[in-house]
């Protein structure tokens, strides 16, 4: 645990072109926030517009540059890139279309008990959880309020981890593009104070994406 009580704002990208197209994406540094994310990425400036960070971190995907750009303009800042928060690595599942994916063998495992899974010539969940949670503990110590901007994986299981909860119990989180996902680490524990949060965003919240691999496309 960090030595000081730290704030932590945990960013999801915006919507991106492999969101609108049902894409695993991965690693794929050609895909980018699609209009709905860029005007989710302005909405989010405007949210944390009264927020000073100490430090902010971000995924070295454009799609999440691109997310946080905005808001670093208008507070005349810049983000550190950090490659730990970067998202899974898929191997050969990246670039694929999810409702396809959805029909392997693996995916049962992957929704019930992720903990069992490397994906083939990829990354295991908790491989991915181990290095975004010790990054998580490394950028924040010493620090009273920091952002990190990253994927929807990679933000459940950082909240998996911070509620002592397993890689199997990821899958039960929701994490939509351009929310925000708020944990207080302390020397004695960590609470969660804010989960999903796209009150920013005003959109449809009555249905959300069947396809919990990758984050999702979020709410209608």
């Amino acid at each position: 645990m960090p030595s000081t009580n730290t704030i932590v704002y945990l960013v999801r990208h915006g919507l991106s072109t492999a969101n609108a197209s049902g894409v695993l994406a991965g690693r794929d540094e050609s895909v980018h926030l699609n209009d709905a994310g860029k005007k989710q990425a302005r909405l989010l400036a405007i949210r944390l517009s009264a927020e000073k960070f100490d430090r902010i971190y971000t995924s070295p995907l454009p799609r999440c540059q691109e997310t946080i750009a905005p808001y670093l303009e208008s507070a005349n800042t810049t983000a550190i890139i950090d490659p730990n928060f970067i998202e899974m690595e898929y191997g050969t599942w990246s670039g694929k279309k999810l409702s396809k994916l959805s029909k392997k063998e693996l995916w049962p495992t992957i929704q019930s008990t992720p903990s069992r899974v490397r994906f083939p010539h990829g990354e295991s969940f908790l491989e991915m959880s181990h290095r975004a949670n010790q990054a998580l503990h490394n950028v924040c110590d010493g620090f009273q309020k920091v952002c990190i901007v990253s994927h929807g994986d990679v933000i459940k299981a950082i909240v998996a981890s911070h509620l002592s909860l397993s890689v199997d119990h990821l899958q039960k989180f929701a994490v939509d593009p351009a929310s925000i996902t708020i944990i207080s680490l302390g020397e004695a524990r960590s609470t969660l104070l804010k989960l999903n949060d796209t009150s920013h965003l005003n959109q449809n919240r009555e249905s959300s994406s069947k396809e919990t691999l990758g984050g999702g496309a979020g709410a209608s």
